[in-house]
């Protein structure tokens, strides 16, 4: 079972973190590494639990959300498949996203306002999604640091202990 202390693998040169994919016949695990990785470039990494920012991201209305991965074309998944694999020297950045909160009426207009993370990729949405596809269950993104808080409050991953990463 992952934990939040194996989820980060520091290297000298650059951190490089550690996505666990659940009963994925390809490869069990990826590696993704910062975006800005500068200590001064004012972003931060959030641990995200996947489904939560796909739900989120599927309310953005720019136009630019992409359908579920069985509706690829063959190149497109096998593209990224092999960009992913860890056995590729090169470490994939993670998904960079920025966040917003939508206002929107509780349960029938009554109950007050009820607000929704609504998730844009700057970059790496077909990674976020194939990664869902193979069955990550939380992974990191990097985010600017004024909208950090808000994506950990809408799409932060359980506890580590919780029984949603699976059994020990």
């Amino acid at each position: 079972m992952p934990n939040m202390d194996t989820m980060v693998a520091p290297t000298a040169a650059e951190a490089v973190w550690i996505v666990i994919l659940q009963s994925y016949p390809q490869y069990d695990f990826v590696r993704l590494k910062r975006v800005f990785p500068d200590v001064d470039a004012r972003h931060q990494v959030v641990l995200v639990d996947v489904r939560k920012l796909l739900q989120c991201a599927d309310r953005d209305d720019t136009d630019y959300v992409l359908k579920a991965v069985n509706d690829w074309h063959a190149g497109k998944v096998r593209g990224i498949r092999e960009f992913l694999d860890p056995d590729n020297p090169r470490v994939p950045e993670m998904p960079y996203v920025t966040i917003t909160a939508l206002r929107t009426h509780g349960l029938l207009g009554l109950l007050g306002v009820h607000r929704e993370g609504v998730v844009a990729f700057r970059n790496g949405q077909h990674r976020a999604r194939y990664l869902a596809h193979a069955g990550a269950l939380c992974m990191p993104v990097e985010v600017h640091e004024r909208e950090a808080e808000l994506l950990r409050e809408m799409c932060a991953a359980p506890d580590a202990s919780s029984p949603e990463y699976g059994d020990v």
